[in-house]
C-alpha cells in the first residue's frame, strides 16, 4: 500500500494555554546537559528531532533562525498547530516560496523540550536535501538550541551536548582558543583573515553555518579578488533553488592562531543573495568542511565561541574533479545469483524498490536506491569522456555500486589525481562504460 502524506493541520484548544509561554528549550529538573549522537554527512550534521510526537531528521544549521520542515512525503502524518500562510526568502536562483507558519509545537531532542516552538513548512516537493546527501533528511534547525544553550560540537566523537547556561563551565587547554563571537540577527559571526593571493593578509567578518557543506565562501569586493585559476561550480542548494560560483583555492585561512594553507574556497554568484537586504558587515561564511577540523563550544549568550583542533585539520580538502554530482532518484532491483564454489557471483539490474529476497537455489533479489548523475562540470574529465545527466550510476572501476553508501561512491569518484576510473551506466535502457583521467583542478 502507497504510504500518503497527511499533515493535520491542528487548531486545538489546549494550544491557547501555551500562548503565554516562551518559546525556550529546556532540560530536565536538575540536569545539567543532554548528549545527542549525530550522523555526519558530506560535513553535515543530522540529529534525530521528535515534532508533536513524530519522529524526523534535521540538519543543525546554525545559519538559520526558526526551524524549516520540508521533505514530509516519506511520513504518514504530522500534527502542526495553528497554520497561517506566509513567504520566505531563501538562497538560490528562485524566487521568494510560499510556506505555513505553525505556532505552539512540540518539539524534543531527547530529553530537550521545547512545548511552543515555532516552525515554518515548505510544502513544495522540489525542495528536497535527502536526494543529495543520501538519507532522509526532513528539516533544518538552529539558533533557537544555540540561544538556549552553550553547545559543545564534538566532530572527533560524532556527539553535541547541550549544556544550562547557568551551569556550564569552562574548560580549556593550551591547545583550544576562545574568541568573540558577534550575534547579530540570530546569526554567529567570527573574526578571520584571508590570503587569497599574494602576501596581503585581509580581515574578514564570517558567518558560521554549519548547514553548509562547504569549506569558505568569500563575496568578492575590492580587496578579495577571485583568483585567476578558478573553475565554475554549482555551489549547493538553497530554499529558491542552486547556487552557483566561483571554485577555486586560497593561500590560507587564519582563525586566531589557527592557519588552514591552500584553503578550498568559492565566491557565489551575488544574484543568489537578492533577497538578504543586509549581510551585517559579513564577508562570506565558514562551512562544515572548515568547521568539522575543529571540536566547538558556541556560548551565544556570552558572545564566546570555543576552538580546538581535532584529527581532521591537517585533512586534505575535497574537490569534484571528476565533475560528476550524484543524487538518489528512486529505487531499482538488483538480482545476484550466490556464489558458486569458486566464488564467482552473476548478477542483473532492473528499476524497482527497497527490499531483499532470496530465492533457494540461486539466486538473491535486493531492491536498492538509484544512483543518477544529477549535474555535470563543463569541461571536466566526466564530461569530456561523454558522461550526461541523467545517466544511472551502475559501477566504478567494476565495483557495483548497490553495495555503497552515496558518499562512499563520490568518494570513489574523486580518488586522486591522475587515478583512472571506469563508470558503467545505464542510458535509455543500454549499458555504456566510460573512462576518463582524473586530472587537478587548479594545475
Amino acid at each position: 500500500m502507497l504510504r500518503r502524506l497527511r499533515i493535520l493541520f491542528a487548531v486545538l484548544l489546549m494550544c491557547f494555554s501555551l500562548l503565554g509561554i516562551a518559546q525556550s528549550y529546556q532540560l530536565p529538573a536538575g540536569k545539567k546537559f543532554h548528549k545527542v549522537k549525530f550522523e555526519l554527512i558530506n560535513n553535515l550534521m543530522i540529529i534525530p528531532v521528535e515534532v508533536n510526537g513524530t519522529e524526523l531528521s534535521f540538519v543543525l544549521d546554525s545559519g538559520v533562525g526558526k526551524p524549516i520542515l520540508f521533505n514530509l512525503a516519506d511520513q504518514d502524518s504530522i500534527q502542526l498547530n495553528n497554520v497561517t500562510e506566509i513567504t520566505i526568502n531563501g538562497l538560490g536562483e528562485g524566487d521568494p516560496i510560499n510556506a505555513l507558519k505553525s505556532t505552539g509545537n512540540f518539539v524534543k531532542l531527547g530529553s530537550v523540550k521545547n512545548v511552543s516552538q515555532d516552525i515554518y513548512v515548505v510544502m513544495d516537493a522540489g525542495i528536497n536535501f535527502s536526494p543529495s546527501l543520501g538519507v532522509p533528511v526532513h528539516g533544518i534547525i538552529g539558533y533557537d538550541l544555540f540561544r538556549d544553550f552553550v553547545v559543545d560540537i564534538n566532530y572527533s566523537t560524532k556527539a553535541i551536548k547541550f549544556y544550562d547556561p547557568k551551569t556550564y563551565k569552562y574548560r580549556t587547554s593550551k591547545k583550544s582558543r576562545v574568541l568573540d563571537l558577534a550575534v547579530i540577527r540570530k546569526k554567529a559571526y567570527l573574526d578571520a583573515s584571508v590570503i587569497v593571493k599574494g602576501a596581503e593578509e585581509v580581515p574578514v567578518k564570517l558567518l558560521m553555518d554549519t548547514g553548509s557543506s562547504d569549506a569558505v565562501w568569500l563575496f568578492e569586493d575590492e580587496r578579495l579578488k577571485i583568483p585567476e585559476k578558478y573553475y565554475d561550480d554549482f555551489l549547493g542548494k538553497g530554499l529558491a533553488g542552486d547556487i552557483f560560483g566561483k571554485r577555486t583555492k586560497i593561500n590560507h585561512l587564519k582563525i586566531s592562531d589557527f592557519i588552514l594553507k591552500d584553503a578550498k574556497a568559492a565566491f557565489p554568484d551575488m544574484e543568489t543573495f537578492n533577497s538578504i537586504k543586509d549581510f551585517g558587515g559579513r564577508n562570506g561564511s565558514l562551512g562544515g568542511e572548515v568547521l568539522k577540523r575543529f571540536n566547538l563550544v558556541f556560548d551565544y549568550a556570552n558572545r564566546k565561541v570555543i576552538l580546538k583542533k581535532n584529527s581532521n585539520f591537517d585533512k586534505m580538502f575535497q574537490y569534484n574533479i571528476s565533475g560528476i554530482d550524484l543524487q538518489h532518484a528512486g529505487i531499482r532491483y538488483v538480482s545476484e545469483r550466490i556464489a558458486d564454489s569458486n566464488g564467482v557471483v552473476y548478477s542483473n539490474e532492473k528499476t524497482y524498490g527497497d527490499v531483499q529476497i532470496v530465492l533457494q537455489g540461486a539466486t538473491r533479489l535486493s531492491l536498492v536506491p538509484e544512483i543518477v548523475v544529477s549535474g555535470i562540470r563543463q569541461g571536466s574529465p566526466a564530461h569530456s569522456a561523454g558522461l550526461k545527466e541523467g545517466d544511472i550510476i551502475l559501477a566504478v572501476n567494476g565495483k557495483r555500486i548497490h553495495r555503497y553508501k552515496l558518499q562512499e561512491i563520490v568518494h570513489m569518484l574523486n580518488a586522486k589525481k591522475d587515478k583512472r576510473i571506469k563508470v558503467l551506466v545505464e542510458r535509455y535502457d543500454n549499458n555504456l562504460l566510460f573512462s576518463f583521467v582524473l586530472k587537478p583542478v587548479f594545475e
